[in-house]
C-alpha cells in the first residue's frame, strides 16, 4: 500500500460520486425541460399549464405557475445541489487526476514544456476566466439576441478548444473544454438562475409584483445549459477514447460535438413541445458524427514518423534507473504489440487508452500506469494474453517503488 494506490482509490471514489450526482442533475434537468415543453396550457384558472403523468404505480397531477399560486407553499423544493455536487466532485476529480498527476495526464512536453505548477495555474485560471468572459457576454447587449450570442459563443468554443491543445496533452485538452463548459453550467445555476428565483420568491412573499427580467435572464442561461449538457458528457467520456483525444484534429472534434448537442436537443425539445419530429436532425447528427470519425482516423492514413516523447525530470528518473533495461524488455515483449504507434494485435485499431509503450521514453512517461495496470493489478494484459508472470510483475513494482520511494 503506497501513495499511488491510495490516490488511485481516491480517484475511483470521487469518480463514482461524480457519476451519481451527474445522473441526478442531468436527469432532473431533462425531466423539467420535457415537462415544461409538454405542458397542457389550455386550462382554466391561474396555473400556466398542467400535466398528468403515471409512474411507479401512481398518478401525478403537476401544475406550473409563472409567478406563484395565491398562497406561497410552506415547503418549496429547490433543485440546485445536484448541480453543485456534480461540479464539486468534478473539480475534486480534476485535482486528483490532472493536478496531482500533472506530469502524467496534464502536461505533454512534446506540446509545451511546463512545470506542474505552471500547468495547474493555467488550468485553474482558464476555468475561472472562462466563466467571467461568458457571464460578461451574456450580460452585454448580445443577451438581447440569443441566436447571435450562441454563434459567437460557438466561435469562442472553437478557439478555446484549439488553444487548450496548444498547451496541454490531448487528453487533458478535451477534458478541460468539458470542465470549462461544466463550470459555466453550474455557475449559471449558482450565480444566476437560483439567485433570480429567490428574488422572485421574496417579492411574492412581500406582496410585490416580480420584475419579469429575472425570469428572462434565468431562461437564457437555462437554455444554454440545455444545449451544453450532451457535449459535456461526450467530452468527459473522451479521455477513455484515444481516437478522440489523441488525434491531431482533437480540437475540431471537440468543437463539432457542440453542434451535435444542438441537433440532438433540438429534436427532443421540439418533440416534447408537441411540435412534431424534426427528422432532419438525425441526418445532421449522423453527418457530424461521421465527420468526427473521419477526423479521428485521418492521421492513420499517413505514414508519419514516430515522435519521441519528451521527458520531464521526474519521468527521466524512471529511464535512468539501473533496472530500466529489464523493465523495458518486459514491456516490449508483453505490452507493445498493442500499445504502439502501429498496433499488431488483430481487432485493435489504435493503442488502448492512447498509451504507447514502443520506445524507452514512452515507457518512462507511462511508468505510473504500468505500475498500476500491470504491476499492482492484473488489468493488463487483458486476460494475461501475453503471459506476463508474477516475477515480471514484481520487477515492474520494484522499479516504480524504487524511483518514487512510495510517494506519488
Amino acid at each position: 500500500m503506497d501513495a499511488t494506490i491510495l490516490l488511485h482509490w481516491a480517484e475511483f471514489a470521487v469518480r463514482w460520486l461524480h457519476v451519481i450526482t451527474a445522473i441526478a442533475w442531468i436527469g432532473s434537468s431533462f425531466y423539467f425541460i420535457a415537462l415544461d415543453l409538454g405542458l397542457n396550457r389550455n386550462i382554466p384558472g391561474p396555473a400556466d399549464g398542467e400535466e398528468w403523468q403515471v409512474h411507479g404505480g401512481g398518478f401525478y397531477h403537476i401544475q406550473k405557475y409563472m409567478v406563484a399560486p395565491s398562497q406561497m407553499p410552506e415547503h418549496l423544493t429547490w433543485f440546485k445541489w445536484e448541480s453543485y455536487w456534480t461540479w464539486i466532485s468534478g473539480a475534486a476529480l480534476l485535482i486528483l487526476l490532472y493536478w496531482v498527476g500533472a506530469e502524467l495526464y496534464l502536461i505533454d512536453w512534446t506540446v509545451m514544456e511546463l512545470a506542474p505548477w505552471q500547468a495547474i495555474l493555467i488550468s485553474a485560471l482558464s476555468l475561472t476566466l472562462g466563466w467571467v468572459a461568458y457571464d460578461l457576454l451574456c450580460k452585454s447587449r448580445l443577451g438581447e439576441n440569443p441566436t447571435l450570442l450562441m454563434l459567437i459563443l460557438f466561435a469562442i468554443i472553437v478557439a478555446i478548444s484549439w488553444g487548450y491543445t496548444q498547451v496541454f496533452s490531448g487528453r487533458a485538452a478535451l477534458l478541460h473544454v468539458g470542465a470549462l463548459t461544466a463550470t459555466i453550467m453550474t455557475a449559471n445555476v449558482a450565480m444566476i438562475i437560483i439567485p433570480n428565483q429567490k428574488i422572485v420568491v421574496a417579492d411574492l412573499k412581500a406582496g410585490r409584483t416580480p420584475d419579469p427580467k429575472y425570469g428572462k435572464i434565468a431562461k437564457l442561461r437555462s437554455t444554454h445549459n440545455n444545449y451544453l449538457t450532451l457535449p459535456v458528457i461526450f467530452l468527459m467520456l473522451s479521455n477513455h477514447y484515444p481516437l478522440a483525444f489523441a488525434s491531431e484534429w482533437n480540437w475540431l472534434i471537440a468543437s463539432l460535438v457542440f453542434l451535435m448537442g444542438v441537433t440532438i436537443r433540438h429534436f427532443f425539445n421540439t418533440m416534447h413541445a408537441r411540435g412534431g419530429y424534426r427528422w432532419w436532425t438525425w441526418g445532421a447528427t449522423a453527418t457530424i458524427f461521421a465527420a468526427i470519425v473521419w477526423l479521428s482516423v485521418l492521421p492513420l492514413m499517413r505514414d508519419d514518423p514516430v515522435e519521441e516523447a519528451a521527458l520531464s525530470p521526474a519521468q527521466a528518473a524512471f529511464a535512468a534507473h539501473p533496472d530500466f533495461t529489464e523493465v523495458a524488455d518486459i514491456v516490449y515483449s508483453r505490452c507493445s504489440m498493442c500499445h504502439a504507434q502501429e498496433v499488431f494485435w488483430p481487432g485493435i485499431a489504435v493503442a488502448p487508452g492512447g498509451v504507447m509503450l514502443d520506445t524507452d521514453a514512452r515507457i518512462a512517461v507511462h511508468a505510473r500506469e504500468i505500475y498500476l495496470q500491470a504491476g499492482v493489478s492484473h488489468a493488463m494484459p487483458p486476460n494475461n494474453l501475453s503471459m506476463i508472470d508474477d516475477a515480471e510483475r514484481r520487477a515492474l513494482r520494484d522499479w516504480y517503488r524504487s524511483v518514487t520511494g512510495g510517494a506519488l
